[in-house]
């Protein structure tokens, strides 16, 4: 059975001949299909982007290097909003659908592309982290506030547990900068 340890950061993008028009669109794969993705949609040239890392994997008799996907079955395609465009997408062997509503795709900003690619370039330590919503109900892991219940709220640039009382329409908020988050 293999182990990660030490994680590498890498983005693995393939840009076409003259910048792709179009959005940003996350295409789901089928598992450990997201390299074959990619290499078919660079043939139908189609503006991909798989960020990767780099983790070291452990045997009983050896170690290596694996480079895998950072969002296993997902891989990004650049690409006009059009009907023979995402046909031309989803056509591709190992493609199960385009992320959003109606089939259709959810276009993702540039500047959330750019950040992932930014954080994975750059010598910043990062690790993944759910993904939470503001709004969402949460649960507290560790710290004075272990197992505390509430709403993700944002305020004033920091994150916020609320605390209702529903039965009396009351609420008490606390900061929950430092504290790990998990959803409920």
């Amino acid at each position: 059975m293999a182990t990660s340890s030490t994680v590498l950061e890498r983005a693995e993008s393939i840009p076409m001949p003259g910048e792709a028009a179009g959005n940003w669109y996350a295409l789901h794969t089928r598992p450990r299909h997201e390299k074959l993705v990619v290499q078919r949609l660079n043939e139908r040239l189609v503006e991909t982007f798989l960020p990767t890392v780099t983790e070291v994997h452990r045997w009983s008799d050896r170690k290596k290097k694996v480079e895998l996907p950072l969002f296993s079955c997902y891989v990004f395609a650049k690409f006009l909003p059009n009907r023979i465009e995402r046909l031309n997408v989803l056509r591709v062997s190992g493609v199960i659908s385009l992320v959003g509503s109606q089939g259709e795709g959810t276009a993702i900003p540039d500047s959330q592309m750019d950040a992932v690619r930014t954080l994975l370039q750059g010598e910043i330590p990062w690790s993944s982290h759910p993904f939470l919503k503001m709004g969402q109900r949460v649960r507290i892991r560790g710290g004075a506030l272990e197992g505390l219940e509430g709403i993700l709220v944002g305020r004033n640039g920091s994150q916020t547990l609320v605390i209702s009382v529903d039965a009396i329409q009351r609420s008490l908020s606390v900061r929950v900068e430092g504290y790990q988050v998990e959803a409920l």
